[in-house]
């Protein structure tokens, strides 16, 4: 009942918020949980469903969290005073952060037989697939037919970053008019939406690009690193787009309420999920998330993608990644659970994929005192990065931001962190001697139902909304 009440009041203040245009000058962020105490159990306290793990919403009228802004001729969105509020998104539920220990016990990946739910005819074998052999990658798509590097020109324009979270594939739970309904509605989008977006962005000459083709680390003579920015070419009148997807992680709250349970490699070594669906039968498929329906449409439309590029994939530790909950160091299934991940880990980055920190209890970066932002990031260094490796990325929870001068931020980048992303409602870089800063736009119930004008230069919303959508109060 406690944990109701606060998300009920927290949800109302958030409705409140993006109606009034929150700015993140003033630093008056939605209510939400802090997250976890770094050394003791992991983020349960972030864990009350008063928030969706994500970034802020962006009314019209709303600048970035990066607040640096008038100096960057990437940055459009900065010049008539747009505003950004930092509202919160849903997190796992649960009061401890070791809650969840027994969480996939019943939750075998099978036992090699094939799996009679498919829906869309694509067989696969839960947990039994052969991960794909070391130093096996896909062959890198070529850029159209006959594309050569010599044919490239110098890319300068604005580049494009959007993000969503992971895509709702049983609307009958995400929908079904609990406490959760509204923040399924708001922060995320359906299968559907998501291919008809994807067919957009194509058709508008998007292309894939890989958020760390951008910059190279270097370490200078006197000891002092530095961010170098890269020259980007890409095929003449095609516009490069980053895609990032946030807390895949497939916390239990996700698993309850209409996203899959986990991605696994199928039977041929291909990334699928795992779930169950209503009738409570197993379903393996390449064709209701992001990253399968990604991979295949890439494979029929090569030119969609620079060099085999695909996405960043932010995730934090608290439950685990990619629906493995590796966080649980002292599980008897502990090792059986990391060995899984790191398979799948392996394949998505054979396959264009990249990953970024996404903090590791999904803290608030402005409103966590110093310490437990640290011991925090160094949690995520300790029990995700040994799975993922390194990255340069710092992707914000709720697209909160620090600046440079902060000693968070600074604390950041002595951690390896350089590329420091948050959000915005259009392209914005900023580039720095040693690091840069990166607004992304949100792609999800609101930005579709609300903010159609602002999302046109990438695709229509009033195509893109699934008529599965009940009639929510939108914002």
């Amino acid at each position: 009942m406690k944990r109701i009440s606060v998300f009920l009041w927290s949800l109302a203040v958030l409705t409140v918020l993006i109606l009034s245009g929150c700015s993140a000058e003033t630093g008056r962020d939605a209510p939400m949980p802090e997250g976890n105490k770094a050394g003791g159990n992991s983020a349960a306290q972030l864990g009350k469903p008063s928030g969706l793990a994500g970034a802020p919403v962006l009314a019209d009228g709303e600048e970035g969290a990066n607040e640096e802004k008038g100096d960057d001729k990437n940055a459009p969105s900065r010049a008539n005073g747009e505003k950004d509020a930092e509202n919160g998104r849903f997190k796992g539920n649960g009061e401890d952060g070791n809650a969840n220990s027994a969480a996939m016990a019943n939750e075998e990946e099978g036992d090699g037989k094939e799996d009679p739910a498919m829906a869309d005819g694509k067989e696969g074998v839960a947990g039994n697939a052969p991960p794909a052999p070391d130093g096996k990658k896909e062959a890198a798509h070529e850029v159209g037919p006959g594309a050569e590097e010599n044919d490239w020109v110098e890319y300068n324009g604005p580049i494009e970053h959007i993000f969503f979270h992971p895509l709702i594939v049983y609307p009958e739970l995400a929908f079904d008019g609990d406490r959760m309904s509204q923040g399924y509605y708001d922060w995320f989008v359906t299968v559907k939406e998501f291919k008809v977006i994807l067919e957009a962005l194509y058709k508008n000459n998007y292309i894939l690009i890989d958020l760390n083709a951008l910059f190279e680390v270097k370490e200078g003579e006197d000891g002092q690193t530095a961010l170098e920015k890269k020259v980007l070419r890409l095929p003449e009148g095609k516009k490069p787009l980053v895609l990032s997807i946030d807390d895949m992680n497939y916390y239990e709250y996700m698993r309850a309420n209409g996203n899959v349970h986990k991605l696994i490699l199928d039977k041929d070594g291909r990334i699928a999920t795992w779930s169950v669906n209503l009738q409570g039968d197993e379903v393996i498929s390449r064709d209701n998330e992001i990253v399968p329906i990604l991979d295949d449409f890439v494979e029929t439309h090569p030119d969609f993608s620079f060099r085999g590029a695909k996405g960043l994939i932010a995730l934090t530790g608290y439950e685990g990644v990619l629906g493995y909950r590796t966080n649980e160091l002292h599980s008897p299934g502990y090792e059986e659970e990391k060995r899984e991940a790191l398979a799948v880990i392996r394949r998505l980055k054979e396959t264009g994929w990249t990953f970024a920190s996404h903090g590791y209890g999904h803290l608030d970066a402005r409103k966590a005192d110093y310490k437990k932002f640290v011991e925090d990031t160094e949690q995520w260094k300790e029990e995700v990065l040994p799975l993922t490796g390194p990255t340069s990325i710092y992707i914000y929870p709720y697209g909160s931001s620090v600046l440079p001068g902060d000693p968070k931020y600074e604390y950041l980048l002595d951690a390896g962190f350089r590329v420091l992303c948050s959000v915005g409602p259009a392209p914005y870089q900023k580039w720095l001697p040693d690091s840069m800063m990166m607004d992304r736009r949100h792609i999800d119930g609101i930005a579709l139902t609300s903010q159609r004008s602002r999302l046109l230069p990438l695709f229509d919303s009033d195509t893109v909304i699934d008529p599965v959508r009940p009639a929510l109060s939108a914002p």
